[in-house]
């Protein structure tokens, strides 16, 4: 497995502008391959490390997988410097092949679209509606502090300033596992596989996704497929992730930053 940042030696220009030779590193960028029973189903760049856990959150977000009861066993199978990772799934488990990697391919390269959009994804990947609010609930200070909590644990950011990140809080704001990665998605499948491999998912409880960036329609929808009942992000949120979450009773939080946010939809969730 590759090193989750590389160093390199480069220029700065310093404040007499002139270029003084320094060490730098920069976050680490490597393609993995996920099988499932030796058939391959997607190709994505990711910071390598916890791969396991990607290709566990990756077949949850897409409906495939539900609990931790539905994976046999994950094995790393690299050869000739590629790495891939195999998933021999329960017996039980059964979906459609060609669907899944119709859907992976058009996703990588120009997303989804279309007005039609999330009667799609309903038929598709059939997911109920998330958790009734529970007692209490969530506060208002705990949201306000989920950040820093999250910004605290992204080590190789320290070092890089160039990945991502995705936390997964309990309702009291305590963090639960946090996960780096140059793709956002990825962040967020490794965050809900290891989420899904250690039984926390299905959720019984609020849970909260924290994620850097902006929130996507497909991080909505990896969400709903996990059961996360809020979830939030220091930038925006796309139309059609509003639009999702306000269907599946998602609370979509956005610009959390400098002790203010916005609430989309689904406000009764929080409290003071």
């Amino acid at each position: 497995m590759g090193r989750p940042r590389e160093q390199y030696d480069i220029w700065r220009l310093d404040e007499h502008g002139v270029l003084q030779p320094v060490i730098d590193f920069a976050a680490a960028e490597e393609p993995l391959e996920i099988r499932v029973g030796g058939k391959s189903l997607s190709i994505t760049m990711r910071t390598p490390g916890h791969d396991a856990e990607l290709a566990a959150g990756f077949l949850a977000g897409e409906g495939v997988i539900r609990s931790r009861h539905d994976v046999v066993h994950i094995r790393p199978c690299d050869k000739d410097g590629s790495s891939l990772i195999d998933v021999l799934l329960a017996p039980s488990v059964t979906f459609d092949v060609a669907r899944l990697t119709r859907h992976v391919f058009a996703s990588s390269s120009c997303g989804i679209c279309g007005s039609a959009t999330i009667d799609a994804v309903r038929h598709q990947w059939p997911a109920p509606p998330v958790r009734q609010p529970t007692q209490p609930p969530v506060t208002i200070k705990t949201i306000l502090g989920l950040v820093d909590t999250l910004r605290h644990a992204q080590k190789t950011f320290d070092s890089t300033g160039g990945l991502h990140a995705a936390g997964l809080f309990d309702p009291r704001g305590t963090l639960l596992v946090a996960r780096e990665d140059v793709g956002r998605h990825n962040a967020v499948d490794k965050v809900l596989g290891h989420a899904l491999l250690n039984d926390l998912l299905p959720a019984h409880e609020d849970l909260i996704l924290m994620v850097t960036g902006r929130t996507s329609f497909e991080i909505i929808q990896k969400a709903l497929a996990a059961g996360v009942s809020v979830v939030a992000a220091v930038s925006a949120p796309s139309s059609l992730a509003i639009d999702l979450a306000d269907e599946s009773g998602i609370t979509l939080i956005g610009f959390l930053r400098a002790g203010r946010f916005n609430v989309y939809v689904h406000p009764q969730r929080l409290g003071t």
